[in-house]
């Protein structure tokens, strides 16, 4: 750390900032890095970089010539690498200067898009489970250099020391670890060489780890990748894909979809979730940096829309936070996004054009996505519309099938108003889809895009009422005293009452009344109150003539056909409000205070009738 010097106490002198590092790792730990675990993935970070660096300087070198090798036993965890190594002096210019990346050394800054790590600060993460740090290195620019120590400290203090060359004989670092008490969960050996395995599973350098047992030590990462090996046959390749997404994320993808983007190194696969997830409800994804896993809960990868699948990829380009837990978002990050999203799109047109049994699985689990994705890509739009399911009078069905059979398309604007009057349609022989669910409505209306010879138009009450049947002059005169009683009775309601014969005969009553009405009524009844006031005149400025709800009885259903012939004026008023009250609760809105009161109260009322008759 540095310290000022006498000059510091001048006036005006420039002054140099004190460092508590214990302050620092306690920052580290509790803002920086989400967990203690990461030291590991710090150490082996730096391994690699250390490993790129020796074969910048060594290009003709083998593959596989230089590795790391982790060691942990009960009492220490040690990280051994073949990489470039240090001087004494690059161990004072970097190890002891908190946020000096000793990648810039040498010219090495050209190449920084080589290295994982970019802010000199991941040795600090190892004092999240160890009271001190020790460092063995030689260098391989500079042969004739001797080896040299390095100890630093959790107190800020640090010591260095040229070694013998039998220290080091060879290029490269070592860094060892004296785990406290209080960090065993961190630092088991089984819990070591999960966390190697975890972080370190792609890496392209060999790993191995030995456990102090004696015997020979296990390979970390003993194939490539996945996508990167070879396969005997596009089946082959295909059912490894899938395995590996089963051990990656715990389930059986739908399918596999393989992402590659060459301009920034990144390849990788999504797995198509099995199952359907919440609207909206985002997944991490797996994304690795050279090998290196950066995050299992990237959420930036992909746009919002592609819920229904998770990924697992790895890149060259893409920029790490300072913690190394998430990705930088910037112009390179947008456009992978905006690439992936195209690649995404691009397995639906194909699994659209020759595999239908699978696009039928996939909208069967994630129609939600595929039309949040339909309403913003015309594309996708034009080639799924058709095949999606859609909730209508003719049961969930695709509207494919649904404009078979209905030329004419009427849209509901709420998932009430559908419920209103679904069953009174379908009798109609009316084609009605419930247009209330998140995007269904705006969907529905861009069929004729697709199908010019549909049409569609938002249901009106009106064009409902018009193919009810009217009942005949006589009739309607004989029910004439009978609806004039049901319509002061509920007048209360803005309602008004009306006879037509229609099937199901088994529906006593339709009520026609949409959300959009009743608050028209509701602020027409508030400018009432409020008339003479502020905020009466304003509601009377928004007001427009308040439609007013119907209650449509069914002549063809006997219990109607008994209410009209009713001659007592108040079992007739009684009557019309269970009526009311029966469409009310059959149209599945919430009911409002009032007309709970009103279905109890018919109820009680009409229970009294029926004992005091029977008495």
């Amino acid at each position: 750390m540095t310290l000022p010097d006498s000059a510091s106490h001048r006036p005006g002198a420039d002054r140099t900032f004190q460092v508590d590092l214990r302050g620092l790792v306690d920052l580290l730990s509790h803002h920086l890095y989400s967990s203690p675990r990461v030291y590991l993935r710090e150490l082996m970070q730096n391994a690699v970089d250390a490993l790129t660096a020796r074969h910048a300087l060594e290009p003709a070198a083998p593959a596989g010539s230089f590795g790391i090798r982790l060691y942990a036993d009960r009492s220490v965890v040690r990280v051994e690498d073949d990489g470039v190594g240090l001087t004494e002096e690059d161990v004072h210019t970097f190890l002891a200067t908190i946020g000096r990346s000793s990648k810039r050394a040498d010219g090495i800054a050209e190449q920084r898009g080589d290295f994982i790590g970019q802010f000199g600060i991941g040795l600090l993460s190892c004092f999240l489970v160890a009271d001190e740090i020790h460092v063995v290195s030689r260098s391989a620019r500079t042969p004739g250099a001797p080896a040299v120590e390095w100890r630093g400290r959790g107190d800020g203090s640090y010591t260095v020391r040229a070694l013998p060359a039998s220290a080091r004989p060879a290029p490269g670092t070592t860094v060892t670890l004296t785990p406290r008490a209080d960090a065993g969960e961190w630092t088991a050996p089984a819990r070591v060489q999960a966390l190697a395995h975890h972080f370190g599973s792609l890496l392209r350098h060999p790993v191995t780890f030995d456990d102090g047992s004696g015997g020979p030590a296990v390979p970390v990462n003993p194939e490539q990748a996945p996508w990167a090996r070879t396969y005997p046959t596009p089946g082959a390749r295909s059912r490894a894909l899938a395995a590996y997404g089963e051990e990656v994320f715990g389930f059986t993808p739908l399918d596999t979809v393989e992402l590659n983007l060459p301009a920034v190194g990144l390849r990788g696969i999504a797995c198509v979730l099995p199952e359907a997830v919440p609207a909206g409800r985002r997944h991490g994804h797996r994304v690795h940096v050279k090998g290196m896993l950066l995050s299992e809960q990237a959420e930036e990868i992909l746009p919002d829309w592609a819920f229904f699948v998770r990924c697992v990829v790895d890149a060259e380009s893409l920029r790490p936070t300072a913690s190394r837990e998430s990705l930088y978002e910037d112009d390179t990050l947008a456009a992978v996004r905006d690439a992936l999203a195209e690649q995404l799109r691009a397995w639906i047109a194909r699994a659209a054009a020759s595999d239908p049994e699978l696009l039928h699985r996939f909208l069967q689990a994630h129609h939600l996505s595929v039309k949040s994705l339909a309403v913003h890509d015309d594309e996708i739009l034009r080639m799924l519309l058709p095949w999606l399911p859609f909730e209508t009078t003719d049961g969930h069905c695709t509207l494919d099938e649904f404009s078979r059979t209905h030329r004419t398309v009427l849209v509901t604007s709420s998932v009430e108003e559908f419920r209103q009057v679904a069953a009174i349609a379908s009798a109609a022989g009316l084609g009605v889809v419930n247009g209330g669910y998140t995007y269904d409505r705006e969907l529905v209306h861009r069929l004729p895009e697709i199908r010019p010879e549909v049409s569609v138009a938002d249901l009106d009450p009106a064009t409902l009422t018009a193919h009810l049947d009217p009942v005949d002059r006589e009739t309607e005169l004989a029910a004439a005293a009978y609806l004039a009683q049901a319509r002061d009775a509920l007048a209360v309601f803005d309602c008004d009452v009306a006879l037509r014969a229609f099937q199901p005969a088994s529906a006593p009553a339709l009520l026609v009344d949409s959300r959009e009405a009743r608050h028209e009524r509701t602020r027409s009844r508030l400018a009432r109150e409020q008339e003479g006031g502020l905020w009466g005149d304003i509601l009377g400025a928004l007001q427009q003539e308040a439609p007013r709800a119907q209650l449509i009885l069914n002549q063809l259903n006997p219990l109607v056909r008994t209410a009209v012939a009713i001659d007592e004026p108040e079992l007739a008023r009684t009557s019309a409000e269970a009526l009311y009250g029966q469409a009310a609760l059959l149209s599945r809105r919430p009911l409002r205070p009032a007309e709970s009161s009103l279905i109890n109260r018919s109820f009680l009322d009409l229970l009294a009738h029926a004992l005091r008759k029977d008495s």
